[in-house]
């Protein structure tokens, strides 16, 4: 990589947003932060051409768009250039989470529509997303929708659409990497461009780049704490609140979402192990396969009695290589993988997480324990796995 290119090798490249909430909105702003830093350092400079989200619909001008006219919890000061024939339809609108396994939604009609804007209460399908693409003459798209568990959608529909537009992809979403990661994969190499997705586990902490610098290299299993929500909700248990009153307070303080099910009952957690597991040990996993178990039967005297006996619980996400033979003789090997609390020694690594931190340890036939531990991130860190992803992706 040419870390200090002269001028003639500056690109500039066209930036797509899907989905505009906090994550992409912080990684605009990093972007800005780091203008000067790309262009010097890495040949690199971008305009942003495209912005989609359930509240502004569909944006594109392949001349630029100003982010600062597309807040999401301000009014539009300046009407944008719209993509007529795509700001009919949502973006974001099948993405939004609802409780239990399946965040997928049913349109639902917007009433905060500013001049010049035209959306209905459905989702757009695939050519749709295309045509945006094709309208913001996009290079890289940044993915940001909300994670559907059941099936990923329409967030791999998203990826699918860029990849074949002839965009690199860049997702913080879970959900394509649990159930197209192979697809998607196969897909980017074809068309010559990168699917990256450092954000979707531990923030932007570089778990999966990690593993591409580490070559022939085998992951026998890890183990980890990986959802931050039940860490702060289990640390109020511990100072005396309820399971209730631990989750108010975790949605007083931003931790948890209104609706936080995808946290208590382990399937965040259990998406992000699937993710792990499909990537990095190669083995195809469904949610279904993994033990999971959350942490909303733990009663506060339990969670007390265990802090005072020096063995914490945690929600715990593990997953171990297996090797068995079946009833024809045939060796068969897989993964056994699990998300449960579990008591954990207080003085080990898992039992001195606290708050919003995040810990794991792999296990390799070269390196028999190597741990990552990530304290207290903001939205900036989900944000820089992004960044980083982008400067990965046209620098190679």
């Amino acid at each position: 990589m040419k870390l200090a290119p002269e001028v003639s090798a500056i690109q500039t490249h066209n930036l797509c947003f899907l989905g505009f909430g906090n994550v992409n909105r912080t990684l605009v702003r990093l972007l800005a932060d780091r203008a000067q830093e790309l262009r010097e350092k890495y040949g690199t400079t971008f305009r942003i051409t495209g912005i989609a989200s359930r509240r502004l619909g569909w944006i594109a001008d392949p001349n630029g768009v100003d982010p600062e006219q597309c807040g999401a919890d301000t009014p539009v000061r300046q009407k944008p250039k719209i993509f007529e024939n795509a700001a009919e339809t949502n973006p974001e609108e099948r993405a939004a989470a609802a409780s239990g396994p399946s965040a997928a939604s049913p349109g639902i009609p917007n009433s905060d529509s500013g001049p010049g804007f035209r959306r209905t209460g459905v989702s757009a399908p695939h050519n749709k997303v295309r045509d945006w693409l094709a309208a913001a003459r996009a290079d890289v798209l940044f993915e940001a929708t909300s994670l559907n568990v059941e099936t990923g959608q329409p967030a791999i529909d998203h990826i699918r659409a860029a990849l074949t537009h002839g965009a690199h992809a860049i997702t913080a979403n879970k959900g394509p990497i649990v159930h197209a990661y192979h697809e998607l994969r196969d897909l980017a190499a074809k068309q010559g461009k990168r699917f990256f997705f450092e954000s979707t586990v531990m923030d932007g902490v570089p778990i999966f780049s990690l593993f591409d610098r580490l070559p022939a290299i085998h992951l026998q299993g890890f183990h980890g704490i990986l959802n931050s929500t039940t860490n702060v909700i289990l640390g109020e248990m511990e100072n005396g609140l309820s399971f209730d009153e631990a989750l108010k307070k975790a949605q007083a303080l931003g931790v948890a979402e209104t609706d936080a099910t995808h946290d208590i009952d382990g399937w965040d957690a259990a998406v992000k192990t699937a993710a792990l597991i499909t990537v990095l040990m190669d083995v195809p996993v469904k949610l279904a396969d993994i033990q999971r178990e959350g942490i909303r039967d733990l009663t506060m005297q339990a969670v007390r009695n265990a802090k005072r006996d020096g063995w914490p619980f945690k929600l715990v996400c593990r997953a171990q290589r297996t090797s068995l033979i079946d009833p024809s003789g045939v060796e068969v090997h897989g993964v056994k993988a699990s998300v449960a609390p579990e008591k954990v020694l207080a003085t080990s690594p898992m039992g001195k997480i606290s708050g919003t931190s995040s810990y794991i340890y792999f296990e390799t036939d070269i390196f028999p324990g190597l741990a990552i531990t990530e304290e207290n991130p903001g939205l900036y860190a989900t944000a820089y796995g992004m960044f980083a992803d982008f400067i990965r992706a046209v620098n190679v």
